[in-house]
């Protein structure tokens, strides 16, 4: 039942995770609530406005449940945010976005009822159930002494307490005690549990708890002894369970694997009542939500459709906005140049209004910005101010800031150094860990310039270590790893460990390149540390200014080969899209590792998914030649759809006995044959010398195969002898390039 009204709700602390929003007294019952006036009601379980909604659907799917006027919030001097106006109908599934530090978390509070704004109303539909989860669960289960289990079970009290009045009931009736009363009070009780979902809610319970990621020995576990983490997830699996009217989640995804979230996804998209959702996982905003909400500190707009139709509109907008820019900087631009002209001449009485005009004008834009003009008391403003000379208002003009809707963005550039050969990465028999804990093998690796890997799988299975082996920080345990020629890397790592948390910004800039202070604070301006920002500590930053700082020292790598563990890590939506532009446009290959599935969508060329067990002593890695989503349509399709695209997939195979670990041979990854210098140097220019031959030859056959298509008769016969003395000189070239490479 919603856990507002149990009587351990009464803690402060659990006074932010459902709440009861009603005007009278209501009685609660399995899986139901009704005002109490209504119980006279034929509709067993339902009160007059769900039998009314029930008989008008179109009245239900348009009914207002919750409306915010022009609300604005501040802390002492500082103002959050303000004119915040919302509408939120039921069914509706809303994602509200914005940057880091707009409010987007403030404003939950407050329309959950948990804070009360400094300006604006909030109204909520009387007797509207409401479920909020925050970021962060930790104090929640202060003091409650439950289990995982208990605490799932403690959702449904009622129908716990009607089951132990059946067995009651049903022990009165074998002894013998079977008149009217009883059976009537049998039966009324029966069907209030079976419509109140008595048979199905420990079903239920072990349904939410498997798909949020908790394995049944955890079950048992009391809340006290979890991690914060945890019992986020016993929350949202509590608040499921309860089933409120309005659910508002912040930030669902946290502390989630890639397997919970998906199985979130399913279960919201078919959830019955209505969501706002604060996440930066847009691939689950495009999965769940119908809406989109658009927060700045002046405002929110909304958008109708999922994430990714909300940034083709918005991209629009700002394009329209930018446009209507230019057209009124052009026109005010004109006006300064006749008024210029005339100020002092027989048009100067025109000039002077003119001049009037534009002072009016340029000092709007600068309070309200262009589009927020209309509406606005022109002539008020007038009045107040005083009329700009020509060369103030040229300045001023000058200075006006573009439309604000575009909101800063990272300015990243990774621009390798030079374009590295075709093959990037070979590996054989590889198997990864450590010599006391192995942890997967991988079936063999064929990487080539501008591929995009995806590096997928649970928390825990060794993704990162995988990265480190390809880097040589960590030795695999058992195979050969082949790099190519000319390759610059490039490391991400997912914890920053490359910050020194004693230094200054600038300085770790500084200590990264060669370059001028000025120059450091200029590129530093480019990942948005401006001013002061630029002395603060490393070990002062928050988690996303450091993942901006670990950006901005990887661009100066310009390396050709990126290895990416989690970069968008704590990055807002605006940022994260500007890495994912960059990373589009990259001149090079890339290993990523992220549970960013929007990121890997729309980047990824091959998935390489690691699977722990898998018949095995330890996990595997398992290659898929394809895009993301043919490896969901592969995943989700069993056996059929491997058949179907079978030349996309590498199926496992069995290996045989796993001999000793042997660390030497790892001095081949560094240097895999023991070539004098000018011997290196020979077989450096000869593997580029036969990739740009390959390269050409593939061209050529590409043409030939286009010609054949088209020849006919003798024609067709001489391109056939043509193609094939291509194909066997592109064979050739072939065997000697993995010669050398081998």
């Amino acid at each position: 039942m919603i856990s507002s009204l149990r009587e351990n709700r009464s803690n402060k602390g659990n006074q932010n995770e459902m709440i009861k929003i009603t005007t009278s007294n209501w009685l609660r019952f399995p899986g139901n609530c009704f005002h109490a006036r209504s119980f006279s009601c034929q509709f067993l379980g339902k009160s007059r406005k769900q039998f009314a909604r029930m008989a008008a659907p179109n009245y239900h799917s348009r009914m207002i449940i919750l409306q915010a006027n022009q609300l604005a919030h501040s802390f002492g001097a500082d103002d959050l945010f303000e004119d915040v106006s919302v509408m939120l109908h039921a069914k509706d599934r809303v994602g509200l976005v914005g940057p880091n530090g707009v409010g987007k978390t403030t404003l939950l509070l407050i329309l959950a009822g948990l804070l009360e704004p400094t300006g604006g109303t909030v109204k909520r539909e009387d007797d509207l159930t409401l479920g909020y989860l925050r970021q962060e669960a930790v104090l929640t289960f202060a003091g409650q002494e439950n289990t995982v289990y208990e605490e799932m079970l403690s959702v449904f009290a009622d129908l716990r307490g009607q089951e132990a009045r059946l067995r009651e009931l049903e022990a009165k009736m074998e002894a013998g005690e079977m008149g009217e009363a009883v059976l009537d009070e049998y039966g009324r009780i029966q069907t209030l549990y079976e419509h109140g979902g008595g048979y199905d809610y420990q079903h239920d319970i072990k349904r939410v708890l498997h798909g949020l990621g908790f394995e049944p020995e955890q079950w048992d576990v009391p809340l006290e002894h979890l991690s914060g983490g945890q019992k986020t997830r016993v929350l949202l699996g509590r608040l499921l369970l309860e089933k409120p009217d309005l659910l508002i989640l912040d930030e669902p995804t946290n502390h989630l694997d890639t397997s919970a979230i998906e199985w979130l996804e399913k279960t919201l998209r078919t959830w019955e009542g209505s969501l706002i959702i604060v996440s930066h996982d847009r691939y689950f905003l495009d999965t769940v939500v119908n809406q989109v909400w658009s927060m700045s500190r002046h405002g929110v707009k909304s958008y109708k459709g999922n994430y990714s139709t909300y940034v083709q509109q918005r991209e629009i907008e700002w394009q329209h906005e930018e446009t209507v820019f230019n057209n009124e900087m052009a026109r005010m631009e004109a006006e300064l140049e006749f008024i210029r002209k005339n100020i002092a001449g027989g048009k100067s009485d025109i000039a002077k209004g003119k001049l009037k005009r534009l002072t009016r004008d340029i000092v709007l834009i600068e309070e309200v910005g262009l589009l927020g003009m209309q509406g606005k008391n022109w002539l008020q403003i007038g009045e107040r101010v005083r009329t700009f000379t020509v060369n103030e208002a040229a300045q001023r003009l000058k200075e006006l800031p573009t439309p604000t809707s575009r909101m800063p963005k990272l300015k990243i550039k990774l621009k390798p150094e030079q374009r590295g050969s075709r093959f990037v990465l070979r590996t054989k028999k590889l198997r990864i860990g450590y010599p006391d804990n192995p942890l997967f093998n991988c079936e063999d690796i064929n990487l080539e310039r501008l591929d995009c890997v995806a590096l997928i799988g649970p928390n825990g299975s060794g993704k990162s270590t995988f990265l480190r082996t390809l880097m040589g920080e960590i030795p695999p345990l058992r195979g050969k790893i082949r790099l190519g020629d000319g390759l610059i890397l490039g490391y991400f790592a997912q914890g920053h460990e490359q910050l020194d948390v004693d230094r200054r910004v600038l300085d770790e800039v500084l200590a990264h390149k060669p370059m001028s202070p000025e120059e450091a604070r200029n590129y530093l301006g480019q990942y948005l540390f401006r001013g002061d920002e630029v002395f603060k500590l490393v070990g002062d930053l928050s988690g996303g200014e450091r993942g901006r700082l670990a950006l901005a020292l990887l661009a100066l790598d310009e390396a050709n080969f990126l290895l990416l563990d989690e970069p968008t890590n704590h990055l807002d939506i605006p940022s994260q899209e500007a890495l994912q532009a960059v990373l589009e446009q990259f001149d090079g290959t890339i290993v990523l590792v992220s549970h960013d599935r929007y990121l890997v969508d729309r980047l990824a060329t091959q998935i390489w998914e690691l699977r722990m067990g898998d018949g095995e002593e330890n996990g595997r890695l398992h290659i898929f030649d394809g895009t993301y989503q043919e490896f969901l349509a592969t995943k989700e399709g069993g056996e059929s759809a491997i058949t179907t695209i079978s030349s996309k997939v590498a199926l496992p195979t069995k290996e045989k006995e796993l001999p000793p670990v042997n660390l030497d041979w790892i001095e081949d990854v560094v240097d895999p044959l023991q070539f004098t210098e000018e011997d290196r140097r020979t077989r450096s220019r000869r593997i580029r010398e036969l990739t740009e031959q390959i390269e050409e030859t593939e061209v050529w056959l590409d043409q030939l195969n286009f010609d054949l298509a088209r020849a006919e008769g003798e024609q067709k016969e001489a391109v056939e002898r043509e193609l094939a003395v291509a194909q066997s000189e592109l064979d050739s070239l072939s065997t000697e390039l993995d010669e050398l490479m081998a």
